[in-house]
């Protein structure tokens, strides 16, 4: 044998054993183990592939009783427009969606605010506790399903931290010169962030409704909300639906939800777990998630509320009652995200 020839025998030998180490090392790391990873993982896609990016809290304010304002800095921020959010990588790994309230001109700093839930699910909390002026976390986003679309007029109804992605759509209403008006609620006006400011810009535009001094808001102008005139509603389920009743026959106002989607309901039915061999029965009072973790608790999982994609996965069989705010029509072809979507029949087969 030639020395050349024996060269790339060896060297071809080597790279085969190099191979098989990798693949040995990625099937033991995979999260489903003992099943194979796959080169092009057809589950758990999409969202989980979107960059995350390192920012720093350079500033944390309380604009109002309980509420919490960070703002944070980093570099080749992406531009986004009023009614975009970020997900916010919390120290302990929880995600959360908070909208953005700063200015979208300024390129190198983005600016969320948060309320404390007292009974929430953890996340708040984190932030009020553990995040402070000089704490790195990561970000995910901005996305914006809560766009502001073009119109002549606006009205916005905005209750207590619901005011975060309405605020700079206030100021890019009054740079284009459309008129506006905003009914601003909440249990006190202690409560309300950026009350100041709102009030400075908007005048007698702005309408203030404090639970504790005039009670619940009165909506009944809604129903004579002329056509051109865009509706925008962001607060407590209650509000929000309140607001959606108010509203003219055959017309919806555009919402923005953060709050858990209902994920029971509909009765039992079965998932089938194809890649593994296995199927599991998911209660009517359980998420497909919980009933898929008892069988693979590796499935990686985040906000439990269906914003922030980590849970997708791809159905191969079975119809999809979706019940997420996040996935597109292209999406829902063939993809659920299992924390909070269900079955519309009485079996799924996920490749799982």
């Amino acid at each position: 044998m030639t020395m050349p020839r024996l060269r790339t025998v060896v060297l071809v030998a080597g790279a085969a054993v190099l191979a098989k180490r990798a693949m040995r090392r990625r099937i033991n790391a995979a999260p489903l183990w003992p099943m194979p990873a796959l080169d092009e993982p057809t589950s758990g896609r999409g969202r989980l592939a979107t960059v995350t990016r390192k920012v720093l809290v350079t500033e944390r304010t309380e604009p109002a009783e309980c509420v919490v304002r960070l703002r944070l800095e980093g570099t080749g921020l992406p531009a986004w427009q009023p009614g975009a959010h970020v997900d916010l990588v919390l120290p302990s790994g929880l995600v959360r969606q908070y909208s953005l309230c700063g200015d979208p001109a300024d390129t190198d700093t983005y600016t969320v605010a948060t309320r404390l839930i007292e009974d929430g699910r953890g996340g708040s909390r984190e932030v009020h506790e553990q995040l402070h002026e000089g704490t790195e976390i990561e970000i995910r986003g901005p996305r914006n399903r809560f766009p502001l679309v073009d119109s002549p007029a606006y009205v916005f109804v905005a209750g207590g931290i619901g005011i975060t992605p309405v605020l700079p759509m206030l100021h890019a209403a009054e740079v284009t010169g459309a008129d506006w008006r905003l009914l601003y609620c909440g249990r006190s006006r202690a409560t309300l962030p950026y009350l100041d400011e709102i009030e400075k810009l908007g005048g007698s535009r702005v309408t203030v409704v404090a639970e504790d001094e005039s009670g619940l808001p009165e909506l009944g102008f809604l129903a004579e909300v002329p056509e051109e005139t865009a509706v925008y509603c962001c607060g407590p389920d209650g509000l929000m639906d309140a607001v959606t009743a108010a509203m003219p026959a055959g017309r919806t106002p555009h919402l923005e939800r953060f709050s858990p989607a209902a994920t029971a309901g509909g009765g039992a039915f079965e998932v089938e777990l194809r890649r593994s061999g296995r199927t599991v029965t998911v209660a009517a009072d359980q998420s497909v998630l919980a009933a898929v973790r008892t069988e693979l608790p590796g499935v990686a999982y985040s906000c439990e509320q269906g914003f922030c994609g980590t849970c997708q996965q791809r159905v191969l069989e079975g119809e999809i009652d979706h019940r997420d705010e996040l996935l597109t029509d292209a999406e829902r072809g063939d993809s659920m995200l299992i924390c909070v979507s269900r079955c519309a029949g009485e079996r799924l087969v996920l490749d799982l």
